[in-house]
């Protein structure tokens, strides 16, 4: 078992960067074995040591863990994943509770391509951030993990949790996050607007769709419903999304807009024929029709039946009723959520209530606009 003297000393920040007996401003390259020795130990550390204790010095842990990660990084992060989800659970005060190494964790689980395990802290429901670079960092890279999976809703919420954050002037993170959120507007909705709600900070209002016209001009040419226009747009803006790492996501968007217009075909037509459906979708032909048919039919998309022999497609109503217990269980698994979250709404506004630094603020404001100032009467002036 690891002591707490471990971290009272800073023997564990010291020799993952240095090898013993040298100074930090002096020292050369570590030699291989002690950093992988050293990574070991670490990992064991984090693993084992009792969360009572790191109680008691939480901002050397998280100099210990944050060092650990970046020796993570450079070997095989996945080494890191496990280690890191325990110094998460070990650091939160409650389950609420946004601390500094969850955007550590999820960034890990990103390059080792664990998504599943990043899930397991992104079903959270956080009301607790120490500092907003870490929400921002959370947000973003739960949503990249959520796309991943193909969690779009899921992405959606979180990607629009970093764009529409406060913020005083545009950061990066919100930049990059304001691209993603475009392309998953698309996918998962077919549509997007650039009227952001009136919540979200005027730095962000004013400046983040100059900072991603490329992707404004995608979401604008999605809305046309004209595959060969939005092929166009994609090869004229290829080497900006290509640099910017979402070429994956559009070439999906472009996926998504031959569903979207074989969905509207289905408000139209009972069957219709494969080669139909490639002529209006404008695919290559009745083969690709039936790929794109069929995998939409086992994504839940559209409710439909092939017929192989004719070739011809007969378009179904949904045959769930929403009647099952599974259904009921959904409901009202929703509708506890939402009391616990009301309840939850509330206590917060109790406290930001007796706040004595909103107090303040707000008597501050109040003074401004005080209607004692403002004479009832209306006074007639000679002109």
């Amino acid at each position: 078992m690891f002591s707490i003297d471990l971290l009272d000393s800073n023997k564990m920040v010291k020799c993952a960067c240095i090898p013993p007996g040298r100074d930090a401003c002096t020292s050369g390259a570590v030699p291989e074995d002690l950093v992988e020795e050293l990574v070991l130990i670490t990992a064991r550390f984090i693993t084992s040591c009792a969360a009572e204790q790191i109680c008691l010095a939480p901002t050397k842990f998280i100099v210990v863990c944050k060092k650990f990660k970046e020796q993570a990084v450079l070997r095989a992060p996945i080494r890191g994943v496990a280690p890191l989800l325990a110094a998460v659970r070990k650091l939160q005060s409650s389950p609420e509770h946004l601390t500094t190494l969850h955007p550590d964790f999820l960034q890990l689980c990103l390059l080792a391509k664990c998504y599943k395990v990043g899930l397991t802290i992104l079903k959270d429901d956080i009301f607790e951030v120490d500092q907003p670079r870490d929400l921002f960092l959370y947000c973003y890279y739960g949503g990249m993990i959520c796309i991943g999976q193909k969690h779009f809703q899921k992405a959606l919420e979180l990607l629009h949790n970093v764009v529409t954050a406060p913020m005083s002037t545009i950061n990066a993170i919100a930049v990059e996050a304001y691209k993603k959120y475009v392309l998953v507007s698309l996918i998962q909705h077919g549509q997007f607007s650039t009227s952001l709600p009136k919540y979200t900070s005027s730095a962000a209002q004013r400046n983040l769709k100059n900072f991603c016209m490329p992707y404004v001009e995608l979401a604008t040419s999605y809305g046309s419903g004209k595959i060969a226009e939005l092929e166009a747009c994609v090869q004229t803006n290829r080497e900006k999304f290509e640099s910017d790492k979402n070429l994956g996501l559009v070439k999906q968007v472009v996926s998504s807009m031959y569903k979207r217009n074989i969905q509207r075909l289905t408000q139209t037509y009972l069957t219709l024929s494969l080669q139909d459906i490639a002529n209006t979708v404008q695919l290559n032909g009745p083969k690709e029709a039936e790929m794109h048919v069929l995998q939409m039919i086992q994504d839940g998309e559209i409710y439909a039946t092939i017929n192989q022999k004719d070739g011809m497609v007969r378009f179904l109503e949904d045959p769930e009723q929403y009647k099952t217990c599974e259904i009921i269980e959904r409901i009202d698994f929703s509708i506890q959520r939402i009391m616990a979250l009301s309840k939850k709404l509330t206590t917060m506004d109790e406290l930001v209530s007796c706040d004595p630094s909103y107090l303040a603020k707000a008597g501050r404001e109040r003074q401004r606009f005080d209607f004692d100032d403002f004479d009832t009467v209306p006074q007639k002036f000679n002109l």
